[in-house]
């Protein structure tokens, strides 16, 4: 369906455009910068969770597109929790719920990193520009 694949694609350049600089934000800074990027970035998730509503994925009972485009954001999800000092879960339930389905489908989980790894390369970035 040709609104479908439009929809899709509005999603992923939102995920694309807004996503990134947000969630630098949260791990890169510190202070007034940091709550900042913390409160754009839970915006940012709670309007993706408003999209998926109650559907199993983005795309409805069809891992998708914009699935894709999201889930690799997830294994950094513990890292923005750990240096921005927030829980996601807590803010954006179903869009956890959903992030936990995706990594159920073993194409997902073989390719995305390990979060803990993650944490490690955060950390090391976030001396790298000075924040700790």
């Amino acid at each position: 369906d040709p609104y479908q694949r439009a929809q899709a694609r509005f999603w992923v350049d939102f995920i694309d455009k807004k996503m990134y600089e947000a969630q630098r934000k949260v791990y890169a800074t510190k202070g007034e910068e940091q709550e900042t990027g913390k409160k754009e970035f839970i915006e940012i998730l709670k309007t993706l969770e408003t999209e998926l509503g109650d559907k199993p994925y983005f795309g409805g009972d069809d891992f998708g597109y914009v699935d894709i485009g999201l889930i690799g954001f997830y294994t950094w999800f513990p890292g923005y929790e750990k240096f921005g000092n927030f829980s996601i879960e807590a803010e954006c339930p179903k869009l956890i719920a959903w992030a936990k389905r995706c990594m159920q489908r073993e194409s997902v989980a073989k390719s995305l990193p390990d979060p803990e790894k993650v944490v490690e390369f955060m950390a090391m970035l976030r001396k790298k520009f000075g924040v700790e």
